[in-house]
């Protein structure tokens, strides 16, 4: 099982930031801690912390007030990561790991809807950790005709991320169905819940522009430590 390689430490560190704002767990006009303090508590460098909280204030999340300090602005939507991963742990947030179980080029599922023309799809397979919890099993198919070889060592913790920069592909829009279902035969001694476990489940239809369906995946996660949670803004 392989680890997929990480997001630059800035990057995870802004992820979690807008995780927990939009958590609730930063409340907005809250002041965060002196930014030596904070950097010192996450264990990084100021200059690491700096970094992610300009990202977090490009973002329109964070104001930045000299001589201050640090204020949440919250947003309903924002343009991150991880903006179309909709799990989160019991308590809101959560920064999202994923290790590889298996990378495979295999002839589509018989069950799965059309995404793309090609016969076949490369299936990733993953354990997803939130905040380091282990919280989910992952079977992504994605079309073949996108890339020609796939490897395990080549992912990123956000697939999103490694279609757009090392593919070229933008996932422009998702649609998820949600319910509940067995956990498959496959599921690796690792995971907490045996394979046939009742858990809750996601399938998944990612789009490019257009409407042009690429991705199919399922999740089955553990409700009883993470949940569903999709925020909408105004009409």
């Amino acid at each position: 099982m392989a680890t997929t390689s990480a997001l630059p430490k800035f990057v995870q560190i802004s992820e979690m930031l807008i995780r927990e704002i939009a958590a609730g767990h930063l409340a907005d006009g809250a002041r965060l801690p002196p930014e030596r303090e904070m950097a010192e508590d996450l264990g990084i460098a100021v200059g690491t912390l700096r970094k992610a909280l300009a990202d977090v204030a490009a973002k329109g999340l964070l104001e930045r007030v000299q001589g201050s300090g640090n204020y949440v602005r919250r947003r309903e939507q924002v343009d991150s990561v991880y903006a179309f991963f909709r799990l989160e742990l019991k308590r809101g947030g959560g920064l999202p790991t994923a290790e590889v179980v298996s990378v495979d080029l295999l002839p589509k599922p018989g069950d799965a809807p059309h995404f793309g023309d090609h016969s076949h799809g490369h299936r990733i397979r993953r354990l997803r950790r939130l905040g380091g919890t282990l919280i989910a099993v992952e079977e992504i198919w994605l079309d073949a005709g996108a890339c020609d070889v796939i490897g395990e060592n080549d992912l990123l913790e956000s697939l999103y991320l490694f279609y757009r920069d090392r593919l070229g592909l933008v996932i422009a829009a998702a649609e998820d169905r949600i319910g509940i279902a067995q956990l498959p035969d496959w599921t690796p001694e690792a995971f907490h819940l045996p394979a046939g476990a009742v858990t809750g489940y996601i399938e998944r239809n990612s789009y490019l522009a257009g409407r042009v369906p690429v991705e199919f995946s399922r999740t089955w996660f553990d409700t009883d430590r993470a949940q569903y949670v999709s925020r909408m803004g105004k009409g």
